[in-house]
């Protein structure tokens, strides 16, 4: 992308939408487009925390290991997201990876530069704030969810979560969620087996909470997982 299409890409973000000409000039002076291919990760835990990103196409995991391997999804990102949130305040190493599970062009900004450019517009760095505060206000919720929900209702919070970000509202209400999560990914983002959701996604099917189509996209009758949560 030239510079012309990296603003017009940036403007378009919640972050940007308000700023003048002038002011995000000043943002697409010191950006970059980078293109990654699926399956390629953008940076890996403990990198040096250098870049905040900006996905104008494609889809990233961002998710961390423990000591044993184990994996935990923190997000699945697409067209309209940033990442890592922590990155313009944070020192030190990235706190998780960034893996491309669809193919990605992202606006690649300096943190360091891109620093200097808060402090010089104070109304820019409000609105990174708020973006944060969004990001807080999730993971505090879904770490209630772990607290005080069983498996069972943590599934359908996640699924509903989902069909929010990535679903497709459907004439009769209900939400088509595309085949882009296998049950690991699902297990891995609420901390569970993949044994245990595939049952639950079975049992969910037979009280007809759910159904697949052809191409297994998920189908979420979101009213009715909604009164399994009263």
């Amino acid at each position: 992308m030239n510079k012309n299409e990296i603003k017009k890409v940036l403007s378009e973000f919640s972050l940007f939408r308000d700023l003048d000409d002038y002011e995000l000039e000043k943002i697409v002076d010191i950006s970059i487009s980078r293109e990654w291919k699926k399956n390629s990760h953008v940076f890996l835990q403990g990198d040096p925390l250098e870049n905040v990103y900006f996905i104008n196409d494609g889809k990233v995991k961002i998710y961390k290991s423990d000591a044993n391997g184990r994996e935990q999804i923190v997000a699945i990102l697409k067209k309209g997201e940033m990442f890592p949130h922590v990155g313009f305040f944070r020192k030190g190493g990235y706190p998780g990876f960034s893996e491309v599970i669809e193919q990605a062009s992202l606006v690649v900004v300096p943190i360091s530069q891109f620093e200097k450019v808060l402090v010089e517009n104070p109304q820019l760095s409000i609105k990174v704030f708020k973006v944060l505060g969004e990001k807080i206000v999730d993971l505090q919720e879904r770490l209630e969810a772990q607290i005080l929900n069983n498996t069972y209702e943590q599934i359908i919070k996640l699924l509903i979560r989902l069909g929010e970000l990535h679903g497709e509202k459907m004439a009769d209400g209900s939400v088509l969620l595309k085949a882009d999560f296998t049950n690991k990914d699902l297990a891995n983002m609420i901390g569970t087996t993949r044994e245990t959701v595939s049952r639950t996604l079975t049992r969910m099917k037979k009280e007809e909470l759910i159904s697949t189509d052809s191409q297994g996209n998920i189908i979420l009758e979101t009213d009715q997982l909604l009164n399994e949560l009263i």
